[in-house]
C-alpha cells in the first residue's frame, strides 16, 4: 500500500462542481463557502437568486468560482430547470448537497394539512427530486458523483411540536440508504449528515436563552454545534477521502443522539 503523505490531497475538490440547495442562509450558505474553499466550482441555489448574489460575491472575493441559480425544490419543473441552467454553463454537478429545508413548530393537534404539506414537500419530496435529477444527469454523462443529504438527528429521536419535520428527516435518512444501494452501480455515492442543534442567526437567541441552556445540558458534551463543525463531515463525503462511503448517516451533534435525555 502506498503511503499518502499529503492528506490534504484527499479533501481537494478542484475540478468538481458542487450544487448546494437552500444556500441563501444558514448551513447552506456556510457549506457553499466551505466547498469553494476546498476548490470546488460552486453553484448556489434557492428560490430567490437576489439573496444569493452576496454569497457569490463573497466566494469570488476569496478566489473561488461561483454562480447562482433559481430553485424551488418542491417543483419538479424548477429542479429540472436548475440542472439545465448548470449544464448551460458547461458544468455538471458531481457533488450535490441537498440542504433546503423548513419546519413548522406547532403541537401535532394544532398543525394543519397545509403545515404538513409544506414541510414534507420541501424536506422529503424536494430532497428526492434533487437526488434523482442529479443522478439522472450523472448517469447520462457516465460520470461518478457524491450526493449528500442534510437530514437531522430528529429523524432518529423525537422532540415536541415538530412531528412533520421529524417524519420528513426520518424519510430522508432512509431513502438515502435506498438510493445508495441503487446508484452504486453508476459510481454515485449517497450519504446523509445528521446535524444536531447548530447555532445560526435564526436560532442563536433561543439557544442562548434559559430554555436553550436547559436543552444544551442534555447534550453529553454540553455544547451546541457551530456551523464550522459541519465542514469536516461534508468534505469527507464530498471528496475522495470518503470514496468508500455510501449509505452512511453521520451524526454531527456532540453526542446528542446517544444521550438518554
Amino acid at each position: 500500500m502506498t503511503a499518502i503523505n499529503n492528506t490534504g490531497i484527499l479533501f481537494n475538490l478542484q475540478g468538481h462542481t458542487a450544487l448546494v440547495t437552500g444556500a441563501s442562509s444558514g448551513i447552506g450558505h456556510h457549506l457553499a463557502l466551505t466547498l469553494a474553499q476546498a476548490g470546488a466550482r460552486v453553484v448556489v441555489a434557492a428560490r430567490r437568486v437576489d439573496k444569493l448574489e452576496s454569497l457569490v460575491g463573497e466566494i469570488k472575493q476569496r478566489g473561488g468560482q461561483a454562480s447562482a441559480v433559481a430553485l424551488d425544490v418542491t417543483s419538479a419543473a424548477s429542479v429540472t430547470a436548475c440542472f439545465d441552467a448548470i449544464e448551460a454553463q458547461g458544468l455538471l454537478a458531481d457533488v450535490v448537497v441537498s440542504n433546503a429545508g423548513v419546519t413548522v413548530a406547532k403541537p401535532a393537534l394544532q398543525q394543519t394539512e397545509q403545515d404538513w404539506d409544506q414541510v414534507l414537500d420541501t424536506n422529503l419530496k424536494g430532497c428526492w427530486l434533487v437526488n434523482t435529477e442529479a443522478a439522472r444527469r450523472l448517469v447520462h454523462h457516465k460520470k461518478p458523483g457524491s450526493i449528500i443529504n442534510i437530514s437531522s438527528i430528529l429523524g432518529e429521536r423525537v422532540a415536541g411540536a415538530v412531528v412533520g419535520y421529524s417524519a420528513s428527516k426520518a424519510g430522508v435518512t432512509q431513502f438515502t440508504k435506498s438510493l445508495a444501494l441503487e446508484f452504486a452501480r453508476y459510481g454515485i455515492r449517497v450519504n446523509a449528515v445528521l446535524p444536531g442543534y447548530v447555532v445560526t442567526d435564526l436560532n442563536s437567541e433561543f439557544l442562548a436563552s434559559d430554555a436553550g441552556k436547559k436543552l444544551e445540558s442534555r447534550i453529553p458534551f454540553r455544547r451546541f454545534c457551530q456551523m464550522s463543525d459541519m465542514d469536516g463531515p461534508i468534505l469527507l463525503l464530498a471528496s475522495d477521502a470518503g470514496r468508500a462511503m455510501t449509505g452512511t448517516s453521520l451524526a454531527v451533534d456532540w453526542g446528542h443522539l446517544v444521550s438518554s435525555l
